[in-house]
């Protein structure tokens, strides 16, 4: 399975942006770590084939993960962005249903995309 991840870029504080990965094959809980210069990569969001989400504490509010109906691509809705959620996020797929706070753990996950930068300027 690979995983195609995009939509990162440069925005201001307070703004938008709205991240894609696709997965070329079935896969179970997908989601997202991001990795800043100098930071170990930690979670962002997940998402199960269930639909249920999950989010670290620190987007909760702001983000919101969603799966589209063929269950292959999941997005990630970043609204009122902040200089701290600058990093590198990748995309992250897991083979098997995990949940809880296996989907926090990142080796849980079985595939990974390349990463998608986001800049956030104050």
């Amino acid at each position: 399975v690979q995983l195609q991840a995009s939509g990162g870029g440069l925005v201001q504080a307070g703004g938008s942006l709205r991240l894609i990965c696709v997965a070329s094959g079935r896969t179970f809980t997908m989601g997202w770590f991001r990795q800043a210069p100098g930071n170990e990569r930690e979670f962002v969001a997940a998402i199960a084939r269930s639909y249920l989400p999950y989010y670290a504490d620190s987007v909760k509010g702001r983000f919101t993960i969603s799966r589209g109906t063929a269950t292959n691509t999941i997005y990630l809705q970043m609204d009122s962005l902040k200089s701290e959620d600058s990093a590198v996020y990748h995309c992250a797929a897991a083979q098997r249903g995990i949940t809880g706070a296996q989907v926090r753990d990142e080796k849980e996950y079985d595939y990974w995309g390349q990463g998608t930068k986001v800049t956030v300027s104050s």
